[in-house]
């Protein structure tokens, strides 16, 4: 049996995430408290025809004293082996929570008549930290729809076949922020910049004209061994410490060229030689 434990903030994007899941065959419950964790698993164990993926969010409604326990309930479930577990932690940055919420008018949980919209996702923040320190995976949906979202839990949680690791290369732009999720970050600023050619502005890293620019330079090319190189040295180790999940994130300063060539070239050389290996551009989407 697999079980997601699915948390994070209010307005990151649970419920979508959730319904993705659900779409695709898991066993969803929403807001379980996080206490009957071990007898839910227990009660669906025992029965002949118990589901096989089940997925549980798990947010700041429950009760104080059961969020702090969640590592203890954690390792518990992990000892007794009944199921496979995987925790999925989904946040945004603090203003596009703001945002949102502003956006729906809808109310947050934890506000009140003496706390604000954004006291209570600080104050949300710290309540899940017991959670967020125990995740194998953390998505930033700050800038993702929510199609973006759905694909993204279905590619890297969904179709992540057991025990392998689940490796994601991203491009992105440093003038719009550093992703939240990244395991790894790579700056390429340093290396010959496209944007500054007029004709070859237009295009993106996976466009020829780029690809051709970028694959005669030398400094690309070491650039690109040299990562190689430190992620087939490492890589092994995350995944013989049962590491489920990593993000490999690549910089450049708009996100358009040099980030997304690098990126597709990582995710080709690894492809060859793992099954789950995913390549996403932030910027482009």
């Amino acid at each position: 049996m697999k079980l997601v434990i699915l948390s994070g903030r209010s307005g990151s994007g649970k419920s979508t995430a959730l319904q993705a899941l659900e779409d695709i065959g898991f066993y969803c419950i929403d807001n379980l408290p996080a206490l009957l964790l071990p007898d839910l698993v227990s009660q669906m164990s025992s029965e002949t025809c118990h589901p096989e993926r089940i997925a549980v969010s798990i947010d700041a409604r429950n009760l104080v004293s059961n969020l702090s326990r969640f590592p203890d309930i954690l390792n518990q479930l992990k000892q007794q082996g009944w199921a496979e577990c995987e925790v999925i932690y989904l946040d945004s940055a603090e203003a596009t929570l703001i945002k949102r919420y502003s956006s729906t008018r809808r109310k947050h949980p934890l506000t009140n008549e003496n706390t604000s919209l954004q006291q209570a996702i600080i104050q949300e923040s710290q309540l899940l930290e017991p959670i967020a320190n125990m995740a194998d995976i953390r998505i930033d949906t700050t800038r993702l729809s929510l199609y973006e979202l759905r694909d993204t839990v279905k590619m890297r949680v969904a179709q992540r076949k057991e025990q392998t690791l689940s490796l994601l290369f991203e491009s992105f732009g440093f003038k719009h922020g550093v992703p939240l999720d990244a395991d790894f970050v790579y700056d390429v600023r340093a290396l010959p910049n496209p944007h500054w050619i007029p004709e070859l502005r237009q295009y993106t890293g996976q466009e020829q004209p780029v690809v051709d620019f970028l694959s005669a330079e030398p400094d690309v090319q070491v650039m690109v061994q040299d990562i190689q190189q430190f992620l087939a040295r490492w890589l092994p180790l995350f995944t013989a410490n049962n590491r489920s999940y990593v993000t490999v994130a690549i910089g450049c300063t708009g996100g358009q060229h040099r980030s997304v060539y690098i990126s597709e070239c990582l995710a080709s050389h690894f492809a060859g030689l793992m099954d789950n290996v995913h390549v996403r551009h932030r910027e482009l989407s």
